[in-house]
């Protein structure tokens, strides 16, 4: 014997019971399907978009603060921060890996990189957080390794190895993630500062094309490393997804409140013998049935059967005696 699964409790609360009095579940209307409403909800979502968009001007701002403080300081007291700079395979220069970004030959070379910085930074930190950490290191450090080791005997200093290190990240991130945040900061990256392509090559003298060239390779590194650090953004789901699921819906409400369940949704209530029970003993063969008398023509005889099993053995007669 088998006992059906009542319906859910969810299935029970919107139909109002297998009752009946319940009314049966009505189609659905397609005209008065729900609105989409991502996850989070608007609001929230906004929210959180100001609140990144926050965070990443802060940092970009806030390295900018840094560099201007840096060039108004060497200005002030008539210093030249420049020997500081990153000088090729000199031992004294190793300093200039740290130092060398933080530090501009001119006015006109700091605010050249300030606008680049500001634009390139505010999106990479807002967009992409966790991989744009993650990528500085690799673009400060590695890059200015790269120049101390390979290039040409001068002093290299400036931030535009990080904006180039920053552009390209942008762009390898938009190639290898291909959601919408991806794709829009790719594009506005590129549209903007894409003639970035250009100076990694050698273009004009007293520019460091390799601190360009550097940062680039290893922006693109970054990229690729860290593509998949920074969760999606929610997937933006269409009427007819929400209509199909409605649908489906509607279905196992109607199978759970009118319909038995299958076979296979069905707790029976005994299953076999127990784990550990004996075994249960074999059915009795050969059993001798006794037959009530029997009085044909006056005489009474006794009949018997024996139930060999097959249920084919004939009533077997005895004389009757006396």
């Amino acid at each position: 014997m088998a006992k059906p699964i009542p319906p859910s409790s969810a299935a029970v609360e919107r139909s109002g019971g297998p009752c009946a009095g319940a009314r049966p579940p009505q189609p659905l209307d397609r005209m008065d399907l729900p609105l989409y409403e991502p996850h989070p909800d608007p609001a929230t979502q906004a929210a959180h978009d100001r609140q990144r968009f926050r965070r990443g001007l802060i940092t970009a701002g806030g390295f900018i603060v840094l560099l201007w403080w840096i060039k108004a300081f060497e200005l002030a007291f008539d210093l030249d921060f420049g020997v500081l700079g990153n000088r090729p395979r000199e031992w004294a220069g190793l300093l200039g890996v740290l130092t060398a970004p933080l530090l501009h030959g001119s006015v006109a070379h700091l605010m050249s990189n300030t606008l680049a910085l500001l634009v390139l930074g505010t999106l990479a930190f807002a967009s992409f957080p966790k991989a744009s950490w993650r990528s500085l290191p690799l673009i400060w450090g590695l890059a200015g390794l790269a120049v101390w080791g390979f290039a040409r005997e001068s002093f290299h200093i400036g931030a535009s190895g990080l904006t180039h290190g920053l552009m390209f990240l942008l762009l390898t991130l938009g190639l290898m993630r291909r959601d919408r945040v991806a794709i829009a900061t790719g594009f506005i990256a590129f549209f903007l500062y894409g003639g970035m392509l250009l100076t990694v090559l050698p273009r004009e003298p007293g520019v460091s094309w390799e601190y360009h060239l550097a940062g680039a390779v290893f922006g693109v590194i970054s990229g690729l490393l860290w593509a998949r650090l920074d969760p999606l953004p929610p997937r933006k789901r269409y009427s007819w997804e929400i209509e199909e699921e409605l649908e489906a819906e509607q279905r196992a409400l109607e199978q759970a409140t009118w319909e038995p369940a299958p076979p296979r949704d069905v707790q029976p209530l005994w299953d076999g013998p127990r784990r550990g029970a004996p075994p249960a003993a074999p059915p009795l063969r050969g059993v001798v049935v006794q037959f009530p008398l029997r009085i044909e023509g006056g005489e009474m005889r006794f009949t018997r059967a024996t139930d060999r099993g097959d249920a084919q053995g004939p009533a077997e007669t005895d004389p009757p005696r006396s």
